[in-house]
């Protein structure tokens, strides 16, 4: 495994990659105190994990991380930091892991051997659905705009279901409580499928639905969910959540009180 540190506090820095030298899974590990200069170092490098502290003068971390998840979207970013308010603003950035000062070698052991376990990311765009607070589904980094307002609904409670299959029936009662599943809504529910279909089409991520006779799910083994990581254990997920779940549908509610009591 190939590592960069880059803290501008030289002293941490240069403690932090003593760590990782004498970890048996490292190859190499590299400091920096600018992270232009560690950006420059990467340039037809393969590194493996970014060790990036977040508060530096000139570039930050955050925006350091930015920068290799569009060059080098198969790093490991393991975020430094003695503040943890920034917790939840790096959590924009899908990192693997996120360590407070004094960084302790048990503790760098740990996310770093969690960075070498994670499986790689697929070359095909990354798919990443945001569940605490408000649902959005990005692609690559980028927010997927629906045609209708049903339809991202319709997908985010496929998401809330986590691959179970939904019926037809079962869709139409959360998307429209309130409405009888007559004939005509039920070629509404038709065309709200249809034009989710379109848009995940569109997008290069049809094959996250699927849609068979009556029923209908999504394939969770191509997406990445802030929720299912919470409920899986991952530590960093659950420092990010804040007690919101997808609040802008009310049929959430129930699970937002499942993650509470897991909490």
């Amino acid at each position: 495994m190939k590592i960069i540190c880059v803290d501008d506090e030289r002293l941490l820095m240069e403690d932090t990659v003593a760590m990782c030298q004498k970890l048996p899974r490292v190859e190499e590990a590299i400091g920096f105190t600018r992270s232009e200069d560690a950006l420059r170092h990467l340039e037809g490098k393969r590194v493996d994990v970014a060790l990036l502290d977040i508060n530096m003068p000139g570039m930050s971390g955050l925006e350091m991380a930015k920068k290799l998840r569009e060059k080098w979207p198969e790093m490991q970013i393991i975020f430094l930091t003695g503040f943890p308010q920034y917790a939840l603003e790096a959590y924009e950035v899908h990192p693997s892991g996120y360590l407070l000062k004094p960084v302790k070698k048990d503790k760098l052991a740990a996310e770093l051997a969690y960075a070498a376990a994670k499986p790689q990311r697929k070359e095909s765009a990354h798919i990443e659905a945001h569940t605490f607070g408000n649902f959005d589904l990005l692609v690559g980094g980028r927010p997927v705009a629906f045609k209708q307002a049903k339809c991202k609904e319709l997908l985010a409670y496929l998401i809330d279901r986590h691959g179970a299959s939904v019926t037809r029936r079962e869709a139409f009662a959360m998307l429209w409580e309130d409405r009888m599943y007559d004939r005509p809504m039920q070629k509404q529910l038709d065309t709200i499928i249809r034009l989710l279909r379109a848009t995940l089409t569109e997008n290069g991520i049809a094959e996250i639905f699927e849609l068979k006779s009556a029923a209908m799910r999504i394939i969770p083994d191509h997406i990445s969910c802030d929720a299912w990581r919470y409920l899986a254990g991952d530590q960093y997920a659950v420092r990010a959540y804040r007690g919101e779940y997808m609040s802008n549908y009310s049929w959430a509610m129930f699970t937002e009180g499942y993650l509470e009591q897991r909490k």
